[in-house]
């Protein structure tokens, strides 16, 4: 059953600061049914509804800048536009969604919940991601899921080069080309579980591909100890 919506807030950020939204996002929660914003006219702004902490609804209609809704906690974030550095950057839960193209290190340390990007993403999308499932409708670039530790990755687009550099336990699905892949990161057998996983994914996304379109890559978990012999890959 849908929560009942008690009030939907407009905020105007071409006359109130970020700081002001931010700090009314923040104390939000506890009260009867659902808490819906509405946020006009970004204009770029960094930290756009950063640091949510409750199941509240926010859509920001139009572009942002760095780190928007960063360290999510709860909230559905979407992003009528595109996102610039470190969206979703140490995400806890909830989901985000940007329309557009998302800038360089899009949920990067991530812990939980979804981000979506219908668009494409720039190079180290899913840095150093830690249990996030990470969506984009379009290509990613250059060193993508550097260090990814767990989590799913999924690329209906091409990869740039160096995907998974050492990678440890991440998941990533990729449906078009991929560049050279980083250390230690290989392809793998595309089972029955992980087709279904994907197609959960790509529902829960909004999207419409085919599983069995994608290849599945992971950790060749030879780096996860330093051998002497393994040096040059490091």
């Amino acid at each position: 059953m849908d929560p009942v919506i008690d009030e939907v807030r407009t905020v105007d950020l071409a006359s109130a600061p970020v700081r002001t939204l931010n700090a009314e996002l923040h104390g939000v929660g506890g009260g009867p049914g659902a808490k819906v914003y509405e946020v006009l006219n970004p204009g770029g702004a960094h930290a756009v509804a950063a640091g949510v902490d409750s199941g509240i609804t926010v859509d920001v209609r139009g572009h942002v800048g760095y780190y928007a809704a960063g360290m999510n906690d709860g909230g559905t974030v979407t992003i009528h536009g595109n996102a610039g550095t470190g969206l979703a950057e140490n995400m806890m839960s909830g989901t985000v969604r940007v329309t557009g193209d998302a800038s360089q290190s899009a949920g990067a340390t991530a812990h939980g919940g979804l981000l979506v990007i219908e668009g494409s993403a720039s190079m180290r999308c899913g840095i150093s991601m830690k249990g996030v499932d990470i969506v984009v409708g379009g290509s990613v670039g250059p060193m993508s899921a550097f260090m990814a530790q767990a989590g799913r990755m999924v690329v209906c687009g091409d990869a740039g080069d160096g995907l998974g550099d050492s990678i440890y336990e991440a998941r990533l699905y990729v449906r078009g080309t991929v560049g050279p892949l980083g250390a230690d990161c290989v392809e793998k057998e595309m089972r029955d579980e992980h087709r279904a996983e994907l197609t959960e994914l790509l529902a829960a996304a909004h999207l419409e591909h085919d599983a069995a379109e994608f290849r599945r890559y992971g950790s060749a978990r030879r780096l996860y100890h330093f051998h002497a012999e393994h040096s040059g890959s490091y």
